[in-house]
């Protein structure tokens, strides 16, 4: 079975361009996306993903609380906040989470640190 990512971004274009960028690095892959917080939990619920890429600022459950939640929910789990809110509290926060905080924007150079922490690659 292949790896499965979650891409959960309130951004439509943001989900497009994290969603184009994967599939030509890991076109092995299956891509779900979530449009929320809540709808990543909801997602997460029925069948945990692999990997997922989670937004901070969204309307309703915020990406920490969403990436807290769901590591209790699929412990496994590796999260990467893909996120433009570059404050060192949410550098923090995320490192207290346990999950790879990556930068916005979304290019060949972000996604490609993305992909090396999924696969443990230096």
């Amino acid at each position: 079975m292949p790896p499965r990512l979650l891409i959960v971004d309130d951004s439509r274009v943001s989900r497009m361009m994290i969603r184009a960028r994967v599939q030509a690095l890991q076109p092995d892959w299956a891509v779900d996306e979530a449009a929320s917080g809540d709808e990543a939990l909801a997602m997460v619920g029925q069948s945990a993903p692999d990997f997922v890429t989670m937004d901070v600022n969204m309307p309703g459950l915020n990406g920490f609380d969403a990436a807290d939640r769901l590591h209790q929910l699929a412990p496994g789990t590796r999260i990467v906040m893909l996120t433009a809110n570059v404050q060192e509290s949410s550098r923090v926060r995320a490192e207290a989470l346990g999950v790879q905080f990556v930068q916005k924007p979304i290019t060949d150079a972000s996604m490609l640190q993305v992909i090396a922490h999924f696969t443990g690659q230096p």
